[in-house]
């Protein structure tokens, strides 16, 4: 999957291959330095180790920056958002799974005009237990 300002994602295990228990996914960022916005994952947990490169992530307002060989983990309900000042690849875990998976597929689709018409902020209602907007 990839979105329209370069970041790519690719599902390594599923909620299908894990009995819901974990969603294991290999991020690229394109190394512009937009972050996304902020944002929560109510239920779950998320778990990063960088591959190549370094990010930047701003996790309950404290930016930090991780190199490759380092790992940080994201508890449920905080805020946060993350980025890559140069080109950068992660190792990404969601626990539980949920319906992570399919949100990011539909999002994606939707990002780039794909099939379906799905408007982007009836998504993030229909997936608002797996990610929401911070206010």
């Amino acid at each position: 999957m990839g979105a329209p300002d370069g970041f790519r994602l690719r599902l390594v295990r599923t909620s299908a291959e894990t009995g819901g228990e974990l969603l294991e996914m290999e991020a690229r960022y394109p190394g512009t330095g937009f972050l996304p916005p902020e944002h929560l994952h109510p239920q779950q947990v998320e778990h990063f180790e960088v591959l190549e490169g370094s990010v930047r992530a701003v996790i309950g307002g404290e930016e930090c920056r991780y190199a490759t060989g380092e790992a940080f983990e994201i508890p449920a309900g905080t805020p946060h958002q993350m980025t890559a000042d140069e080109p950068a690849r992660m190792r990404w875990e969601v626990r539980p799974a949920m319906r992570t998976a399919e949100f990011f597929e539909r999002l994606y689709a939707a990002a780039v005009g794909g099939p379906g018409g799905e408007s982007i902020p009836d998504l993030l209602v229909e997936f608002s237990p797996e990610f929401r907007l911070t206010p």
